[in-house]
């Protein structure tokens, strides 16, 4: 990837245009050399005074994504990379994209970006770094400073103040005083940001380092309250001591998720982040402090967060099935190996043991017991494919059944189906009918 965005390079400059490389490329370069790191960079944009249409004539393998806003697609010897023309920004309106774009130079393009250690160039043919904005110095103090007037970057596009957060935790970095101080005024705005975006930074910020140190920062900021007020609730919602000594809903969420694996996967992620989110809502003392039905509510509820975020249909099936199942796994010591097949079996079965892990060392005292026995079984016994069972019911049938349209209320009838077969409860389509019959009726009396 390196040589072929390095090729790109030659050929502008070799037409007699500018060409540098932009952005994170040369913050983890120039970052790597300063923590004696081997440099792995993930991809390489590249920032030319050439015009879109003069990009087109020169490199071949071209795309328009983003023409109206100098920004190009190429391909080279097999990689895609982004090349953008230099350009000031004129008015955001939409809290987003520019009303206005002026082709300029890379002085005035470094100032339209978000933070400074984003804001920098390098000539990887001639080896010369062009910092035009303090961003090699806010690298070597490791601050987190926006371009210029914090409030006027933020106005310009308000998913900034997560694209900060995930930035400072992803680095180890801290924030500049003018960068958390506008952050705090501006969190409100959040909400103008499309959903579907604020679900990719979020993603971003679950999967990526420091994700528990992260979710302080939103909570500090006052934006955890708006994106997420389910979980804000978790804040002092007791829990009891018998099992939680390390406090309330919201430091075993905290704690859970400092315990993520490697490179999560966002199912995985998201499954850590809304497993007890549902404990407020069935907080309630006898005997001691009992959530009785937090498992199927935390599922509910996020299932009802993933959909306000317009998620994927299937990921919010695959983090509900996770959630609801996360208690259930010392059934597996039991079951029999048969229907124990179907479970190790399930491409999910991976990230539910991991979830288990991280819920298990998010308590004080902490048990990993439960998982060590698990694990064991699955290392062993985990079949090569998914055992195939009857399908007695299809989704097409169930929505022309109960008159339901497509989504996650077939899914969820779907899956208490299957559980029900695999228990050996339903054997027959007629079995399976009637068993969905008095299923749909329950949910339905549940329902406000």
């Amino acid at each position: 990837m390196k040589f072929a965005s390095l090729a790109i390079v030659k050929k502008l400059q070799n037409a007699g245009f500018a060409a540098y490389w932009a952005g994170g490329s040369v913050r983890d370069m120039l970052l790597a050399k300063q923590q004696k790191k081997k440099w792995q960079p993930k991809d390489f944009d590249i920032a030319t005074s050439a015009t879109p249409d003069q990009i087109e004539t020169i490199l071949p393998k071209t795309y328009p994504v983003g023409r109206q806003f100098g920004v190009l697609r190429v391909h080279q010897q097999g990689h895609e990379f982004e090349v953008a023309t230099f350009r000031s920004d004129s008015g955001y309106s939409d809290g987003r994209h520019p009303d206005a774009v002026l082709f300029t130079n890379p002085q005035e393009d470094a100032k339209r970006r978000d933070f400074t250690i984003n804001g920098l160039f390098y000539d990887p043919v001639k080896k010369h770094l062009y910092d035009y904005v303090g961003g090699q110095e806010d690298l070597l103090l490791g601050l987190i400073r926006f371009i210029g007037r914090a409030d006027e970057r933020i106005k310009e596009d308000k998913l900034r103040m997560l694209r900060a957060v995930r930035f400072k935790n992803a680095l180890g970095f801290q924030y500049h005083p003018h960068t958390y101080n506008a952050i705090k005024k501006y969190a409100g705005d959040i909400t103008v940001v499309s959903k579907e975006r604020i679900f990719d930074e979020m993603t971003k910020i679950l999967t990526g380092p420091s994700a528990a140190s992260a979710f302080g920062n939103l909570e500090d900021l006052g934006l955890l309250a708006i994106v997420f007020p389910e979980l804000e609730k978790c804040k002092g919602v007791a829990q009891p001591k018998e099992y939680h000594l390390e406090g309330d809903v919201w430091q075993h969420t905290l704690k859970s998720l400092n315990n993520f694996p490697s490179h999560p996967s966002s199912t995985l992620a998201w499954s850590i982040l809304l497993h007890d989110v549902g404990k407020p809502d069935t907080f309630k003392t006898a005997e001691r402090i009992r959530f009785d039905g937090h498992v199927t509510k935390s599922a509910e509820i996020a299932e009802k967060i993933l959909k306000r975020l317009k998620a994927p249909t299937k990921f919010i099936r695959d983090v509900s099935w996770l959630i609801r199942h996360h208690m259930m796994l010392d059934n597996v010591l039991t079951m029999s190996k048969e229907r124990r097949k179907h479970w190790l079996g399930n491409p999910l079965f991976a990230d539910l043991l991991l979830l288990l892990r991280a819920d298990s060392l998010g308590t004080i005292p902490q048990g990993l017991s439960l998982y060590k026995k698990v694990l064991a079984i699955y290392k062993k016994e985990k079949p090569r494919r998914m055992p195939k069972i009857k399908k007695l019911v299809d989704g097409d049938n169930l929505m022309q059944i109960f008159n339901l349209a497509e989504g996650r209320n077939v899914g969820r009838l779907l899956d208490a189906l299957h559980e029900a077969q695999l228990d050996g409860k339903v054997k027959t389509k007629k079995q399976a009918l009637i068993y969905l019959q008095k299923l749909y009726q329950q949910q339905n009396k549940k329902s406000p």
